[in-house]
């Protein structure tokens, strides 16, 4: 049965918009001596406590969060729904902790099965076979008719936006190894497409807002990096969600259409002095640097009318600025303790330089390897962080608070306190994006549509029925 009727949607501000991300964990066992493991297996072990609290390896977790395993036997974990950067921040770096929560126990279970061996989980973006995996971005958009001119309006600004916000990598050719902003520009095979995996698109348009699809729409950017430092996420949402708020105000912008954009998005990674020039759909050339600085330009224009000017807003903004500007000018020193490219740059250099050794030597692989492991103790990133080298947003109290905890603005807090009660109660329920569903002989079900509300008096009424 549903409960009671679908209430209005809030009145949400113009200012407000709910952000999510998607992070696909790289996998990989190191056991040497020991039989032959398939990555199903090592992941079955991982998940066998989510299993047995769950009765799936596919789960919603208190804080609003979904865990799963997605195909490829990659561990996934997606943020709940958060209407602040901050928030997000948190959920993000919380979701790190969770999976490495798993390892411990997937260890002991892997040796039990006759596997003396570690396991690491890489927030990284390709593997040694040449498969990609990585972050999606999700911004919950006013559905408007023209979505897909919306998208192509916002696809030179991803192209270039790895400029600022790449994970930065050792890329390796035939002709030998170069430093590139980013791993996953090479993995990019279309604009925009409602597949995922076949062709791997910039901007998924499959319409799927998890909400009330008249008023909403989802855009599901899944060009962009996974990234280690705090501030390398608030750039790369900040910015998009900025751009997105003057193309959603229809503000005037300089037709920056590309012609090419599969080559434009490769030109760009591979060169870092960020003077690769793209083409533009008039047959005229910009250079990465120059697309940046108009639409960075475009977004400073218009704060303090389109744009509310806040803290954060003026953080997003300087940083923007010094991401460019040490681009251009070739000095990274200023962005070097905050954006991942130029941290992992400043890393590979100083080791390439003690070591004597080509930018393709192994020992260097390893340790951009490093970087992105997701351990406390073994993870190169965290130790940086720890030691004060690369900045953080957050609080470690904020990031602890959010492994278990919703934020509580959004309708995450729901979904969180509706699974805390009902795994309490020990009564069997299932849970999505939009339904939170108690089963068995009274099946009960509520349907949340509107994920900025995050008071709802149906849900009250459904968990009201553990008591009776």
């Amino acid at each position: 049965m549903q409960i009671a009727e679908v209430p209005p949607p809030l009145e949400v501000e113009p200012s407000r918009r709910i952000f999510g991300l998607e992070t696909e964990f790289g996998l990989h066992v190191v056991a040497p001596g020991s039989r032959p493991i398939t990555p199903e297996e090592v992941a079955g072990h991982l998940f066998h406590s989510v299993v047995q609290w769950g009765r799936s390896s596919n789960v919603f977790l208190t804080n609003g969060s979904r865990l799963y395993i997605d195909v490829g036997a990659h561990p996934e974990y997606a943020t709940a729904e958060c209407d602040t950067i901050e928030d997000l921040i948190a959920l993000d770096k919380a979701g790190e902790r969770i999976v490495q929560d798993l390892v411990a126990e997937g260890e002991q279970r892997l040796r039990e099965a006759g596997v003396d061996g570690q396991i690491h989980l890489y927030k990284n973006n390709t593997d040694s076979a040449g498969n990609s995996y990585g972050c999606h971005e999700n911004y919950l958009l006013r559905r408007r008719a023209d979505f897909a001119g919306f998208g192509r309006q916002l696809l030179p600004f991803l192209v270039t936006r790895q400029i600022v916000t790449g994970a930065g990598c050792i890329t390796r050719t035939p002709e030998g190894a170069h430093y590139s902003f980013s791993p996953r520009a090479d993995h990019m095979w279309e604009g925009m497409s409602s597949a995922t995996t076949r062709s791997r698109p910039m901007i998924n348009t499959r319409d799927e807002p998890h909400a009330n699809a008249e008023l909403y729409r989802r855009m599901h950017v899944i060009v962009g990096d996974s990234t280690m430092a705090q501030p390398t996420t608030l750039l790369k949402v900040g910015s998009t969600d900025l751009v997105l708020r003057l193309l959603e105000a229809r503000v005037l912008m300089p037709d920056l259409t590309l012609a090419k954009e599969m080559q434009a998005i490769r030109d760009v990674a591979h060169d870092l002095t960020g003077q690769a020039t793209v083409e533009l759909a008039d047959g005229s050339r910009m250079t990465a640097v120059q697309v940046q600085q108009a639409f960075l330009d475009a977004v400073k224009s218009h704060v303090g009318d389109v744009i509310e000017r806040t803290d954060e807003v003026d953080s997003i903004l300087d940083l923007w600025q010094r991401g460019i500007d040490a681009v251009r000018t070739q000095d990274f020193s200023s962005i070097d303790t905050e954006l991942d490219w130029a941290i992992k740059h400043k890393l590979l250099m100083r080791y390439q330089d003690k070591l004597q050794c080509e930018l393709d030597d192994p020992r260097l692989a390893r340790l951009e390897l490093a970087y992105h492991d997701v351990s406390p103790e073994r993870g190169l990133a965290n130790r940086m962080e720890a030691q004060g080298l690369i900045r953080t947003l957050v609080s470690e109290e904020a990031i602890t608070r959010a492994k278990t905890t919703a934020p509580e603005t959004t309708r995450a807090h729901l979904r969180g306190r509706f699974v805390r009660e009902a795994l309490a109660s020990g009564r069997d329920f299932t849970v999505d994006w939009v339904h939170l569903k108690f089963t068995g002989q009274e099946s009960r079900t509520v349907l949340l549509k509107d994920p900025f509300r995050y008071e709802d008096e149906r849900v009250d009424m459904l968990l009201g029925t553990l008591s009776q």
